[in-house]
């Protein structure tokens, strides 16, 4: 690897879309960076590397990515960018079209070859570098890549086969992580609950639970937790090791059995309701998080019309909703009963519109409540705290807000009574 000793430290700009797993891409790039000697900055005129990391799920995340690209373009002629890196799903799905597209990108990489950027960027510059493949030992094995995909989903398209990682490379990084200052350890995957199925035959992620409850993390959240795989043994883990906060994140993506049927989607709206029902009898104090979609093909006014029952029957805290994108490639593409866009708007709005009121009602529970609250900063207009309780993931979830003594850093925790909650966010005051 080139020595940066003698030199001063090249900027680094880095814009990262889409979902969390792209999220930990990014980090993952971050780290190959910073072992090379690069330097990280949020101003992108500052930057003499820019990269974006894109995502390529849906249309209006393809348009978000390639505007972002366009967007980090004019720095090479308004700021001081030497070289502009795309990575990611997008640069993954349509690396033969996109180099044509868009000259003003120097190194296309896809969400397997995080590894090469280094000396992509020192073949660029006319330096040699040595390819870093020490900070992660990502050992895994490739599963058959047929299995279990959703119709409408282009995720095994961009990203592959479902790849398990060994407990002991996800402990050691989590280790890392919390010797260099994390707080909170985020389990996310593609379908987290298959942790371990290609590899081990079985489902490992209770063990990878009790393990990364020996560390000295504070918090463990579990994202992606699919429905039909929340065992018996996956839910005792939970609530046998403290550490694991009572949060569960479940895309359901719908509730009427014929359109759950035509996305190829595991189980049925009858189970899905049992095991809602069932953690809200084992322990009222989880927060729920789903995802659903609309307008998939077929999906009749009465399948949509059982959605929204089953939104107020069976309620989640928390709840991200999308219209039907159809994407190349997928079997949903090209099915029948394609539903009109107007039509699919409406019927986002309607869902979203009947959330609110079960947002703003299981949120009420909560008021007070005292909670652990994790700081993150300090409004200095508001004259407030803020972070985030068990209840709240980073990045997509709302915010604590809380009146407290001075002097609280990012990373400590406060107990808060919650005294007010709105539709995302809540509100209260630091007590012993």
């Amino acid at each position: 690897m080139a020595s940066t000793h003698n030199t001063p430290k090249k900027r680094v700009g880095v814009v990262s879309l889409g979902c969390s797993k792209n999220r930990v891409d990014t980090e993952l790039m971050l780290g190959y960076l910073e072992r090379a000697g690069y330097a990280l900055t949020a101003e992108p005129k500052e930057a003499q590397v820019l990269i974006v990391n894109t995502c390529g799920f849906i249309e209006p995340a393809k348009k978000e990515s390639i505007d972002s690209i366009l967007e980090m373009a004019r720095y090479k002629t308004e700021g001081r960018c030497e070289a502009l890196v795309v990575t990611g799903c997008l640069s993954e799905r349509y690396k033969d079209d996109l180099p044509k597209e868009l000259p003003e990108v120097d190194i296309w990489l896809g969400v397997r070859e995080y590894e090469k950027l280094v000396p992509a960027l020192a073949k660029l510059a006319g330096e040699s570098a040595e390819a870093e493949s020490r900070l992660l030992n990502r050992s895994a094995v490739i599963r058959p890549a047929n299995e279990g995909h959703c119709a409408y989903c282009a995720i095994p398209l961009i990203r592959g086969a479902y790849n398990s990682r060994s407990i002991e490379d996800v402990v050691s990084e989590a280790k890392a992580l919390v010797a260099h200052g994390a707080v909170e350890l985020e389990i996310i995957a593609q379908d987290t609950t298959r942790f371990g199925t290609d590899t081990a035959k079985k489902r490992l992620l209770p063990e990878l639970l009790k393990r990364l409850s020996d560390t000295d993390a504070k918090w463990i959240r579990i994202l992606y937790a699919y429905p039909d795989d929340m065992d018996d043994e996956l839910l005792s883990a939970i609530e046998k090791l403290p550490k694991v906060v009572r949060y569960l994140d479940i895309p359901l993506q719908h509730a009427d059995d014929a359109v759950l049927k035509a996305m190829n989607r595991r189980g049925t709206a009858a189970q899905y309701a049992d095991l809602i029902d069932d953690l809200r009898r084992r322990d009222p104090s989880y927060i729920l998080r789903t995802t659903y979609m609309v307008g998939f093909p077929g999906e009749t006014e009465q399948a949509f019309e059982n959605l929204c029952d089953f939104v107020q029957a069976h309620p989640f805290d928390r709840m991200g909703a999308f219209a039907f994108s159809p994407e190349e490639g997928t079997a949903a593409a090209n099915m029948p009963n394609q539903v009109p866009e107007e039509e699919k708007r409406r019927r986002l709005d309607k869902l979203m519109s009947i959330q609110r009121g079960v947002s703003a009602k299981l949120a009420a529970r909560r008021i007070g409540t005292v909670t652990d609250v994790l700081v993150e900063g300090y409004d200095g207009k508001a004259n407030k705290y803020f972070g985030r309780s068990y209840g709240e993931a980073a990045e997509i979830d709302g915010l604590v807000f809380f009146a407290g003594a001075k002097g609280k850093a990012p990373g400590e925790f406060a107990k808060v009574r919650i005294d007010r909650v709105t539709e995302y966010d809540l509100y209260g005051e630091e007590t012993k």
